[in-house]
């Protein structure tokens, strides 16, 4: 299963990425990948180490692609680099989750070196990869503009799921991913509701998610431990007593039977 999980910036969508990684790997294979610009999924989970992103990597990537990031418009570089091996040797795992891995994809600078480069290709091969020819759960925290998923490998992810938060701006953003994975090819799409604080927040946001089109996966309630866990810098998995956990836990299984409907 590959799910893609997006929304509008600071809506909370790391915390439900890592979250969701963390429980579903109690059962299953699953590999967490960061490819927010931001990337703060590594923080989200718990490695204080530094990870250098794969998007930085530029001795990598001229080995990978026979050319050097930024290189001059007009240079020939391989367009389809060997990346197999990178999802195992390039991840982190975790001594507690022996199921799980981290790995930290980054994303180019547009204003530097554009779309067609040797960092770009090496990216999105990448996650053809991780998409067509794993067999884990894969679970991608995406910025808004999920910019790595070309036509290919949108066809092939099997859900989407955009995080809004009570607010009319979080539901503009989310119809524009809509549209904007419908293009690319995403069929399935759907959305989980965070930082929910009132009964009124919540049928708000259902009634107009309802208007939209929209299916629902779940609901998080604001909860000020998510805020603890990011201040303590450990990850929600660990503070049991969170009623977001216990959503997020919930949304995991509604997740489960959904794929398994589809």
């Amino acid at each position: 299963m590959k799910i893609a999980i997006t929304g509008k910036g600071g809506v909370g969508k790391t915390t439900l990425s890592g979250t969701m990684a963390f429980l579903l790997s109690r059962t299953y294979k699953v590999f967490a990948i960061d490819a927010d610009p931001d990337m703060n999924l590594a923080s989200s989970m718990g490695v204080n180490d530094k990870i250098t992103p794969i998007s930085k990597m530029r001795d990598l990537i001229k080995e990978r692609t026979g050319a050097e990031p930024g290189s001059s418009f007009g240079e020939v570089f391989k367009i389809n680099p060997k990346i197999s091996d990178l999802p195992e040797t390039m991840s982190v795992g975790f001594d507690a989750f022996k199921n799980l891995r981290l790995l930290v994809m980054g994303t180019v600078d547009k204003g530097g070196e554009g779309c067609v480069c040797p960092a770009s290709v090496l990216l999105k091969a990448l996650m053809r990869n991780l998409i067509l020819k794993k067999d884990e759960i894969v679970i991608l925290d995406m910025e808004a503009g999920i910019e790595h998923l070309g036509r290919r490998t949108a066809e092939a992810v099997d859900l989407m799921i955009i995080v809004v938060e009570p607010g009319l701006k979080s539901l503009e953003t989310a119809q524009r991913i809509n549209k904007l994975a419908a293009d690319i090819g995403i069929k399935r799409i759907v959305v989980v509701i965070n930082k929910v604080s009132s009964r009124k927040e919540e049928e708000f946001l259902k009634n107009k998610l309802d208007e939209i089109g929209f299916e629902i996966l779940g609901c998080i309630p604001r909860d000020e431990l998510v805020i603890q866990a990011e201040m303590e810098n450990k990850p929600l998995i660990y503070y049991q007593q969170s009623s977001a956990l216990n959503s997020i836990n919930h949304i995991s299984e509604n997740l489960l039977n959904y794929h398994s409907r589809n």
